[in-house]
């Protein structure tokens, strides 16, 4: 990460927490706050479960990718949507302007985070018939691949768990 630069990016599973400890995060850091799922859903006007529907998973892939690469973003706290890391263009683009944060979960607690499957939007590469757990092998090298730093976030509160991603940037960009 460049000096100049001051933006975190959070990448993830489907429930790790990006943009709920996001918001936190950046309260703490003294960050502003971008959820890239909205800004998704604010240049198409539809919500993401419609793109997909609509698109499909390489159509909404597609459509994320062109967003994320677009974004210029300063002093940002940025929650990234769990299929950011389907992207090699765009994560290469995010990883250029801010430190990618892996917020690290279990498949247990993902599983126990998610509880609104239909309307989250979740990105199933292998179609509907794709298990929650064949995405989670799927993702989990991706989010390490992409990573400059992995904080594991399990069995934490929101706010604890936006204290230990603040302690672990204090700590990596020293």
């Amino acid at each position: 990460m460049s000096d100049s630069n001051s933006n975190v990016i959070l990448i993830g599973m489907p429930g790790a927490g990006k943009s709920t400890l996001g918001i936190v995060l950046a309260k703490i850091i003294n960050k502003k706050f971008e959820d890239a799922d909205l800004v998704i859903q604010n240049q198409t006007d539809k919500t993401l479960q419609k793109i997909i529907d609509a698109m499909g998973p390489e159509g909404f892939i597609h459509v994320e990718n062109a967003v994320l690469c677009d974004m210029k973003l300063d002093d940002t706290v940025l929650a990234t949507g769990g299929s950011a890391v389907y992207s090699d263009e765009a994560m290469q683009h995010l990883s250029s302007i801010g430190t990618v944060v892996y917020l690290e979960v279990s498949y247990e607690s993902m599983m126990s985070r998610l509880t609104d499957l239909q309307e989250r939007g979740v990105v199933l590469k292998g179609g509907i018939s794709m298990s929650m757990h064949d995405l989670y092998e799927e993702r989990r090298p991706l989010y390490e691949k992409y990573a400059d730093l992995t904080v594991n976030v399990d069995d934490l509160s929101i706010t604890a768990a936006a204290r230990k991603v603040a302690s672990a940037l204090e700590h990596y960009q020293k």
